[in-house]
Protein backbone atom coordinates (compact mmCIF):
# COMPACT_ATOMS: atom_id res chain seq x y z
CA UNK A 1 0.00 0.00 0.00
CA UNK A 2 1.92 3.49 -1.24
CA UNK A 3 1.77 6.47 1.32
CA UNK A 4 0.89 9.94 0.01
CA UNK A 5 4.12 10.58 0.44
CA UNK A 6 5.49 8.48 -2.25
CA UNK A 7 2.84 9.76 -4.58
CA UNK A 8 4.02 12.94 -4.01
CA UNK A 9 6.81 11.72 -5.94
CA UNK A 10 4.89 11.08 -8.93
CA UNK A 11 4.07 13.59 -11.58
CA UNK A 12 0.12 13.54 -11.35
CA UNK A 13 -2.53 12.11 -8.84
CA UNK A 14 -5.99 11.62 -9.26
CA UNK A 15 -7.41 13.61 -6.36
CA UNK A 16 -11.28 12.11 -5.80
CA UNK A 17 -13.82 13.94 -3.70
CA UNK A 18 -16.95 12.86 -2.82
CA UNK A 19 -20.64 14.81 -3.29
CA UNK A 20 -23.26 15.27 -0.82
CA UNK A 21 -25.23 11.99 -2.02
CA UNK A 22 -21.74 10.50 -1.52
CA UNK A 23 -20.92 10.17 -5.72
CA UNK A 24 -17.39 10.06 -6.06
CA UNK A 25 -15.29 12.75 -8.70
CA UNK A 26 -12.15 12.08 -10.04
CA UNK A 27 -9.74 15.30 -11.05
CA UNK A 28 -6.26 14.19 -12.39
CA UNK A 29 -3.84 17.33 -10.79
CA UNK A 30 -0.40 17.97 -10.75
CA UNK A 31 0.50 16.46 -6.86
CA UNK A 32 2.90 18.16 -4.72
CA UNK A 33 4.54 17.00 -1.32
CA UNK A 34 3.91 18.68 1.92
CA UNK A 35 5.34 16.58 4.91
CA UNK A 36 3.34 13.35 5.15
CA UNK A 37 0.55 14.61 3.07
CA UNK A 38 0.12 15.93 -0.49
CA UNK A 39 -0.99 19.54 -1.76
CA UNK A 40 -3.17 20.21 -4.91
CA UNK A 41 -2.92 23.55 -6.30
CA UNK A 42 -6.29 24.65 -8.48
CA UNK A 43 -8.53 27.41 -9.13
CA UNK A 44 -10.88 28.54 -6.18
CA UNK A 45 -14.16 28.13 -8.36
CA UNK A 46 -13.80 24.64 -8.87
CA UNK A 47 -16.39 21.95 -7.25
CA UNK A 48 -13.53 19.91 -6.26
CA UNK A 49 -12.73 22.83 -4.10
CA UNK A 50 -16.19 23.22 -2.74
CA UNK A 51 -16.83 19.37 -2.52
CA UNK A 52 -13.82 19.15 0.08
CA UNK A 53 -14.81 21.85 2.03
CA UNK A 54 -18.56 20.04 2.69
CA UNK A 55 -16.59 16.30 2.86
CA UNK A 56 -13.36 16.39 3.51
CA UNK A 57 -12.53 12.52 3.48
CA UNK A 58 -10.56 12.47 -0.01
CA UNK A 59 -9.21 9.43 -2.10
CA UNK A 60 -5.41 10.16 -3.67
CA UNK A 61 -4.28 8.11 -6.56
CA UNK A 62 -0.74 8.11 -9.19
CA UNK A 63 -2.32 8.56 -12.58
CA UNK A 64 -1.17 10.02 -15.76
CA UNK A 65 -2.20 13.16 -17.33
CA UNK A 66 -5.36 11.67 -18.70
CA UNK A 67 -6.57 10.58 -15.52
CA UNK A 68 -5.50 6.59 -15.87
CA UNK A 69 -4.77 5.16 -12.46
CA UNK A 70 -1.61 3.96 -12.08
CA UNK A 71 -0.91 3.32 -8.64
CA UNK A 72 -3.35 1.89 -5.48
CA UNK A 73 -5.15 4.62 -3.63
CA UNK A 74 -4.85 6.36 -0.61
CA UNK A 75 -7.55 7.75 2.12
CA UNK A 76 -7.07 11.20 2.85
CA UNK A 77 -8.44 14.11 5.11
CA UNK A 78 -8.45 17.37 2.95
CA UNK A 79 -8.52 20.96 4.00
CA UNK A 80 -8.49 24.37 2.31
CA UNK A 81 -4.78 26.05 2.60
CA UNK A 82 -4.68 29.62 3.62
CA UNK A 83 -2.12 32.58 1.95
CA UNK A 84 0.97 31.05 4.14
CA UNK A 85 0.04 27.77 2.49
CA UNK A 86 -0.56 28.92 -1.00
CA UNK A 87 3.07 30.45 -1.11
CA UNK A 88 4.77 27.83 0.24
CA UNK A 89 3.22 25.31 -2.12
CA UNK A 90 3.92 28.02 -5.08
CA UNK A 91 7.86 27.44 -4.02
CA UNK A 92 7.13 23.72 -4.60
CA UNK A 93 5.23 24.22 -7.55
CA UNK A 94 7.83 26.10 -9.33
CA UNK A 95 10.54 23.60 -7.98
CA UNK A 96 8.62 20.87 -9.21
CA UNK A 97 7.18 21.40 -12.71
CA UNK A 98 9.88 23.84 -13.44
CA UNK A 99 9.28 25.81 -16.73
CA UNK A 100 5.35 24.88 -16.68
CA UNK A 101 5.71 25.24 -12.98
CA UNK A 102 6.83 28.94 -13.39
CA UNK A 103 4.15 29.79 -15.97
CA UNK A 104 1.15 28.82 -14.41
CA UNK A 105 2.77 30.66 -11.47
CA UNK A 106 3.22 33.75 -13.88
CA UNK A 107 -0.26 33.58 -15.33
CA UNK A 108 -1.52 33.67 -11.67
CA UNK A 109 0.27 36.51 -10.74
CA UNK A 110 -0.72 38.43 -14.08
CA UNK A 111 -4.36 37.96 -13.53
CA UNK A 112 -4.20 40.11 -11.02
CA UNK A 113 -6.94 38.27 -8.84
CA UNK A 114 -5.70 37.68 -5.83
CA UNK A 115 -8.43 34.55 -4.29
CA UNK A 116 -7.98 32.91 -7.94
CA UNK A 117 -5.78 29.87 -6.45
CA UNK A 118 -7.08 28.00 -3.89
CA UNK A 119 -4.63 25.18 -2.15
CA UNK A 120 -6.02 21.76 -1.10
CA UNK A 121 -3.77 19.78 1.60
CA UNK A 122 -4.36 15.99 2.06
CA UNK A 123 -3.17 14.73 5.24
CA UNK A 124 -2.61 10.73 5.64
CA UNK A 125 -6.51 9.12 7.04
Amino acid sequence: MPTLKEISSSRYASLTTFRKDGTPVASPLWVLPDGAGVAFWTITDSWKVKRARNNPRVIVTACDIRGRLTGAPVEGTARIGDDTDRARIARALGRKYWITGRIGLIRNALSRRPGRITVILVDPA
